[in-house]
């Protein structure tokens, strides 16, 4: 015999429409959600090339052009049976009512109901096909958590500290820690894209680097074994930057391969030091050649690495935070230590940011030498 929902259990049942649209009513914030909302579905229906041209016309020609293609992105992208179902309520509702003349009866029908339904019939099937896919994606985003490193090392003589945070529900930015005999291996990635496709090639990656790294002591080979098996194995248009570094215990000296990604920078004493990438990314080309670089930090000094989602994210006023601004807000972390860098960095992106959305994932990685402690006379 089974047992009623929630009889017995404690269970709370479901709350009425009524109770749900009450809540709904209660909450702040809704109509800036929504107005962000309503921004997202800009970007998604109009390419950047048709925004340009909207910006550079009058508010009449604009206002014609944005609606027309805005409709026609949507019916582009329903399935034919949905857009000719969503066609058809469309008429139907412009229609309002249609008479019918038989011998003996003259008839009336209001075929917007029928259009309104068909509407509400679409939106059905499109609202289904998103949750179906949020409960994959789900999933998708479980596994993701699952490989991220679950702490943060603590190598001799150095801190580490590192986050990571997708734009969407998954993400195609790689955080990861390689503890091998005698050295600490640490990468930040970006794959080309978002989404669940970035998300896969950024699995791949993981799994091949960690796979590979502890098996290569030299960092070129390590970026032309990496390089080859993406090239093999990856999709076509799909590559990644990356930044890996390795350093050594109770040592200033770390060794770095940087492909493709942005540029980290040291802080020193003297000021800010740029790491350029020798290397161009993985998976992209196959006769691309990897350059192994080192570098020397100081104690109290520090590495900062980042995601182009930190550089290239922006606040309400649609403004970037860029480069030179990370650099300001990273200036003056020198002898602190990486997770008290990192959380101060983190804190001022986020104030940056705001209320406003995320346009790609990101990340932060901050490698720090150790300061001596000082001992007082007692």
């Amino acid at each position: 015999m089974t047992k009623d929902k929630g009889a017995g259990t404690g269970a709370r049942p479901d709350p009425s429409l009524r109770e749900v649209v009450l809540r709904d009513m209660r909450q702040t914030g809704i109509p800036g959600r929504f107005a962000r909302e309503l921004e997202d579905l800009y970007h998604f229906y109009l390419d950047e090339e048709r925004r340009d041209r909207l910006a550079s016309m009058g508010w009449l020609k604009r206002g014609v052009l944005f609606y027309g293609w805005l409709f026609r992105s949507l019916l582009m992208k329903l399935t034919p049976a949905r857009r000719l179902a969503l066609l058809a309520a469309l008429l139907l509702v412009l229609l309002r009512r249609m008479h019918l003349s038989l011998p003996g009866l003259d008839l009336v029908l209001y075929v917007w109901v029928l259009g309104v339904a068909l509407l509400i019939i679409v939106l059905m099937l499109e609202l289904k096909d998103k949750l179906l896919a949020r409960d994959e994606i789900e999933i998708a985003r479980q596994v993701q958590l699952a490989l991220l490193p679950r702490r943060h090392p603590r190598p001799d003589g150095w801190s580490v500290w590192s986050y990571t945070r997708p734009a969407n529900d998954v993400g195609g930015d790689l955080v990861d820690y390689l503890e091998m005999e005698g050295r600490l291996g640490i990468a930040i990635g970006d794959v080309a894209g978002k989404g669940l496709g970035a998300a896969l090639l950024m699995a791949k990656l993981q799994a091949t680097l960690r796979a590979v790294a502890p098996e290569i002591p030299s960092l070129e080979a390590l970026g032309d074994r990496l390089n080859t098996i993406l090239l093999r194995d990856g999709l076509e248009n799909r590559y990644a930057t990356l930044f890996y570094l390795e350093i050594a215990p109770e040592s200033g000296r770390l060794r770095y391969l940087n492909a493709g990604h942005n540029p980290p920078f040291a802080l020193r004493a003297s000021g800010i030091e740029t790491m350029d990438a020798a290397s161009p990314p993985v998976g992209m080309l196959g006769s691309a050649r990897f350059v192994e670089q080192s570098l020397e930090l100081a104690p109290g000094e520090m590495l900062v690495a980042y995601s182009d989602g930190v550089t290239e994210a922006r606040d309400a006023r649609d403004q970037e935070l860029g480069a030179e601004r990370l650099r300001g807000i990273a200036a003056g972390l020198q002898g602190l230590s990486a997770g008290e860098a990192g959380a101060r960095l983190l804190a001022e992106i986020e104030r940056f940011i705001g209320e406003a959305r995320l346009q790609d994932d990101l990340s932060l990685l901050v490698v720090a030498r150790s300061a001596p402690l000082i001992t007082r006379p007692s």
